[in-house]
């Protein structure tokens, strides 16, 4: 699990629009797995969206719209918590 914070980037989804996932910047976080977000829309534009669920781990989508995570950075976290376990 990544711990969010304000700042962090996310991908953006909802059940209506293409499978391209729209960038999403965190403004608030309520918990692990909800967050308020500045979604940036194809055009460039940006619409807050309030009380997203993050999804985590094998999380899987039940609610119209959510975020997720970039592989990226699911991939510096992989390495991270690997370098951790390797020094202890």
């Amino acid at each position: 699990m990544i711990k969010p914070t304000v700042g962090r980037v996310v991908w953006f989804y909802y059940s209506t629009a293409p499978k391209e996932p729209l960038a999403a910047i965190v403004a608030k976080v309520h918990s692990d797995r909800k967050v308020n977000l500045m979604v940036i829309d194809e055009d460039g534009s940006t619409n807050g969206v309030t009380s997203v669920r993050l999804l985590q781990d094998d999380d899987k989508p039940e609610d119209d719209f959510w975020c997720a995570w970039m592989p990226y950075q699911l991939g510096q976290a992989a390495k991270t918590e690997a370098a951790e376990v390797a020094n202890r």
